[in-house]
C-alpha cells in the first residue's frame, strides 16, 4: 500500500500463531501436465477466480516486467496511480493520465482492473491534508464522484475506503474520521450512486487473524453495514506477512466469517517475507476453500519491484525467474480445478407447475427479483426490490426451464457464465444461458454455467449475478404464486 520506496516506515505487525495453516487431509493432487494451466491467472480462472498483481506505470517500459505481468496475471491494480494525490493533485482539477496508462495497458491485453483507492488517510494531496470538518467531507464526496465518473462501468471493483482502523479495532483518528463517525458509510453510499456496476470494497492490513482486535473491529463494521443496507460488496485483506506476522492458523476462519456476512473476500496486496513456500501455498489454499474468496493479488511483480524488496517477498526474483513459492501457488490453483473447493452441488428438484405467474422471493431479503422501472429493454439487469406483484415481478417457469416475464416476451438471461456475470432480461431464444434449474436446496442455477443466482446484499436495488453455488441464504429463493 505504500508508495514504492517513499519511506522506510514498516506496518505494524501482529504476533500470531507461527504455524502455517493446517489443511487436514488436504493432499494436493495436481492435474496432468496436459490439463494444468501454466500461468497463475489461467490457473485461478479455472475455479472462477483471478490472480492479479500491482503495476507501477513507470516500470511498464521494462520488458521483463511487462512480459511477466501480461503473461501471468488476469487482474491488475494500479500501485499508486489511482490514489487521491495522483488523481486530484489540485482541488477540483482531476488528472487521470497515470491511471489511464495502466488501465489501457491492462485492458488492451484482456486483463481486468481493480480501482485503488478512493478515501484514505495517507497519500492525500497537500490541499486535502490541510482540510477538516465539513469542507473535507464535501471534498471527499466530490473526489469519489469525480474519479468514479471517469472510470464508470470500466473497473471490476474499487477499494472505496482503505485502512480506517487501529490495531485494537477502534477507528483511526485521521482527518477523515474527524469529519464524523459516519464518513465510511457516506463514502460507500456515494460510491454506489456514482457507479452501481462496480463492486465496492473495504481494504485493510492486519485483519487476517480472526482473534485479533482489528479484525473484529472491521467485522463489526461490515456486519452493521449489511444489517442496515449500506452498500458494500467485498472486504480486501491485504495479507502482508512480514517479520512476526505470518499466516495465522485461523486465516480460513477469517475469510469464511466475513463471507458469511454476504460479502466477497479477496487477498489484495499479498507479499510474504522470503516468499515462504508454505505460507504462499497456505494462503492460496485458504482462499480456494472459501467459495466467496474471489481472487488473490500480489503486491508487485518481482522482488526488485516490491516496497519490501530487501525481504524478497514475491513470486519472481529480481531477474524475473519463478521462485519455489510460484510453483506452490500454481500447483494449488491447478489442484482446485473447476469450481471452488467444497462448493456444494445444486440438485435439481421437481419444478413448480408451468403456466402460472410467480414471484421469486429472496429468502435472506424477503424482496423480489424485479425488472427495474418495468423496462422491457434487452440487457436490463434484474435486481431485488420490495414485492408488489406487478408485471415486472411476475415470472413463469416453463417446461423448457425458462423463467419468463411480461407474459413470455422476455426471459431471465445470464450475460456470461463466470462468477459475477450479470443476470438480465432478454428476448427468449431457447439458449442454455436462459435455462434454469430450481433446486432442492432453494437455489436457482443456470443450466449453462452451473452457477447460482446470487445477491450482494438485501436492500432495494441490489443487483443479481451468477456465483458459484454455496447454498447460503443470499442464494436461496422461493417461487411464490401471485
Amino acid at each position: 500500500m505504500k508508495r514504492l520506496l517513499s519511506n522506510g516506515r514498516r506496518r505494524a505487525v501482529v504476533a500470531t500463531a507461527a504455524s502455517a495453516l493446517v489443511l487436514a487431509g488436504a493432499a494436493l493432487v495436481v492435474p496432468s501436465l496436459a490439463q494444468a494451466a501454466t500461468t497463475l491467472g489461467a490457473a485461478a480462472a479455472q475455479s472462477g477466480r483471478y490472480f492479479g498483481t500491482a503495476i507501477a506505470g513507470g516500470r511498464l517500459n521494462d520488458s521483463t516486467y511487462s512480459t511477466i505481468a501480461g503473461r501471468e496475471f488476469n487482474m491488475i491494480t494500479a500501485e499508486n496511480e489511482m490514489k487521491p494525490d495522483a488523481t486530484e493533485p489540485n482541488q477540483n482539477q482531476f488528472n487521470f493520465s497515470a491511471g489511464d496508462q495502466i488501465y489501457n495497458w491492462a485492458t488492451q491485453r484482456g486483463l481486468k482492473v481493480r480501482g485503488h483507492t478512493l478515501a484514505w488517510h495517507a497519500q492525500q494531496p497537500p490541499w486535502m491534508e490541510r482540510m477538516s470538518g465539513s469542507a473535507l467531507r464535501s471534498a471527499m464526496i466530490n473526489h469519489i464522484n469525480g474519479v468514479m465518473a471517469h472510470y464508470k462501468g470500466k473497473l471490476a471493483a474499487w477499494d472505496v475506503v482503505n485502512e480506517a482502523f487501529n490495531e485494537d479495532g477502534s477507528r483511526r483518528q485521521s482527518n477523515l474520521q474527524g469529519t464524523g463517525n459516519d464518513w465510511i458509510e457516506v463514502a460507500f453510499r456515494t460510491a454506489r450512486a456514482a457507479d452501481p456496476s462496480t463492486k465496492l470494497c473495504y481494504n485493510d492490513y492486519n485483519i487476517e487473524n480472526w482473534s485479533y482486535g482489528k479484525t473484529q473491529g472491521v467485522y463489526r463494521m461490515i456486519q452493521d453495514f449489511k444489517s442496515r443496507g449500506v452498500p458494500i460488496d467485498c472486504v480486501g485483506l491485504q495479507t502482508h506477512f512480514t517479520g512476526g506476522s505470518s499466516l495465522p492458523s485461523n486465516f480460513q476462519t477469517t475469510l469464511s466469517s466475513f463471507a458469511a456476512l454476504g460479502v466477497d473476500v479477496a487477498l489484495t496486496e499479498v507479499d510474504v517475507t522470503n516468499a515462504s513456500t508454505t505460507q504462499y501455498a497456505g494462503l492460496t489454499q485458504a482462499c480456494l476453500n472459501v467459495p466467496r474468496c474471489i481472487g488473490i493479488t500480489v503486491w508487485g511483480v518481482r522482488d526488485s519491484d516490491s516496497w519490501r524488496s530487501n525481504e524478497n517477498p514475491l513470486l519472481f526474483d529480481g531477474g524475473g525467474n519463478k521462485k519455489a513459492a510460484y510453483t506452490s501457488v500454481l500447483n494449488a490453483l491447478n489442484a482446485a480445478g473447476p469450481g471452488p473447493t467444497g462448493t456444494p452441488t445444486a440438485t435439481p428438484t421437481t419444478p413448480p407447475p408451468s403456466g402460472g405467474a410467480n414471484r421469486i422471493v429472496g429468502s435472506q431479503s424477503g424482496r423480489c427479483i424485479d425488472v427495474p422501472n418495468s423496462s422491457q429493454t434487452n440487457g436490463t439487469r434484474v435486481q431485488l426490490y420490495d414485492c408488489h406483484g406487478q408485471t415486472n415481478q411476475q415470472w413463469t417457469y416453463t417446461a423448457s426451464k425458462q423463467l419468463t416475464v411480461y407474459g413470455g416476451s422476455r426471459c431471465l438471461d445470464a450475460n456470461g457464465s463466470g462468477n459475477g456475470a450479470a443476470v438480465q432480461i432478454y428476448s427468449c431464444n431457447g439458449g442454455a444461458n436462459q435455462q434454469w434449474n430450481v433446486n432442492s436446496n432453494g437455489t436457482i442455477s443456470g443450466v449453462q454455467s452451473g452457477r447460482c443466482l446470487d445477491v450482494w446484499g438485501t436492500g432495494n436495488g441490489q443487483q443479481v449475478q451468477l456465483y458459484d453455488c454455496h447454498g447460503q441464504a443470499n442464494q436461496q429463493f422461493r417461487l411464490v404464486a401471485n
